[in-house]
């Protein structure tokens, strides 16, 4: 048993590479929390997370005053007493994305130290049920982005042997949604998949009027249609449509997900390791999602989610956003259009130190010992 001696705590600001727009926001910034333990026996563990611009101080501080503190003298070994110790030390504010995303680095933090001095990668350590997984992107297919671009991208993509493309939808009008998605169908093919993304813009009657417009598209998914928290407009649509739907990046709670797959409102689950709180309840919602035979394909952290999504058996696909190029000494490894699962011990993810030092904000770096 190794106790954990010291917590350093770092937020870095990076700026997105190309301009990301969906039917509701603009993504101008990520705020990426990490949290990096070490036990007794020096060995050391890197978590992180994320916000989409707001909110990242308020993480930090929840971090530094309440989370960080209580981890000093514990067994770092300890994961799940420690995860729910430090859910309920917060109980008052939970359920909701400062806490998920605090808990999120930390969790993330204590597995990757579990997996090095177990000398194994993560993929491997938490189930092991394949080295790789296919990959779709998302880069291309932002709302403000032309048609032409669009079906450029996806072209480019699937030569590349990307399984499909994302494209965000939620146009003020649906016949502008139906004249994008139809001309990347007509260029790419029947055999190469189309997801499309509303980001919560729609009401449920409007959801369904435009899932009739789009169904001889064959989409992959219709993803986050509604509010999050509306499951009942959830089992509405998914009622009235075909065409799968996808939710869970906007979701903090493992019984959030339950309710979704016991009613029926949804048949992809997208749940995101930076926003459910860790790896910890990560893993539980994939084992949950297999019971009920739903395929996971989760949001965004392609360079986290590549282990995770080969852990488990009902891993689909990893969505391709690269996130940390900018801390990185390595890039994900991608071969043939499929995301190659980490060979070295831990999460798999090279940070070049200097350069997270060098891009930390000085304000929200804080380190606390034993």
């Amino acid at each position: 048993m190794a106790k954990i001696e010291k917590v350093e705590l770092r937020m870095v600001d990076l700026v997105p590479k190309v301009k990301r727009t969906d039917a509701i926001q603009s993504f101008v910034s990520q705020e990426t929390p990490i949290v990096t333990i070490t036990d007794a026996d020096g060995a050391v563990g890197t978590g992180y997370s994320y916000t989409i611009g707001t909110g990242g101080s308020s993480v930090m501080r929840l971090l530094a005053d309440h989370l960080a503190p209580r981890l000093i003298g514990r067994d770092a070994d300890t994961i799940e007493a420690i995860w729910h110790e430090l859910e309920f030390a917060t109980h008052a504010t939970t359920i909701g994305a400062i806490t998920a995303i605090a808990l999120a680095a930390i969790d993330t933090a204590l597995w990757d130290l579990r997996a090095k001095k177990q000398n194994l990668p993560l993929w491997k350590l938490a189930g092991g049920a394949k080295d790789r997984c296919p990959l779709y992107t998302t880069e291309g297919g932002w709302l403000h982005i032309e048609t032409e671009a669009l079906v450029d991208d996806a072209l480019a993509a699937k030569a590349k042997g990307f399984r499909g493309s994302k494209v965000k939808i939620g146009k003020p009008r649906g016949s502008e949604d139906l004249a994008r998605l139809t001309a990347v169908r007509q260029a790419v093919g029947s055999s190469y998949e189309i997801m499309t993304d509303c980001n919560q813009g729609f009401s449920v009657d409007e959801a369904i009027r435009r899932a009739e417009r789009l169904r001889d598209l064959d989409l992959a998914w219709i993803e986050e249609p509604l509010p999050a928290d509306d499951i009942d407009g959830h089992v509405r649509l998914s009622n009235a449509t075909s065409t799968p739907i996808a939710i869970g990046e906007s979701l903090y709670s493992i019984r959030h997900f339950r309710e979704y797959m016991q009613k029926g409102g949804c048949s992809i689950v997208q749940v995101d390791v930076g926003r459910i709180g860790g790896i910890t309840p990560w893993l539980k919602v994939a084992h949950a999602a297999e019971a009920f035979d739903i395929p996971v394909c989760p949001h965004f952290l392609m360079e986290l989610h590549v282990s995770l999504t080969c852990a488990i058996q009902n891993g689909r696909y990893v969505e391709y956003i690269p996130q940390l190029d900018e801390l990185t000494a390595k890039k994900m490894r991608i071969k043939n259009g499929h995301a190659l699962a980490p060979d070295e011990p831990g999460i798999g993810i090279d940070w070049d130190w200097d350069a997270v030092k060098a891009k930390s904000i000085a304000e929200f770096t804080t380190d606390i010992k034993k």
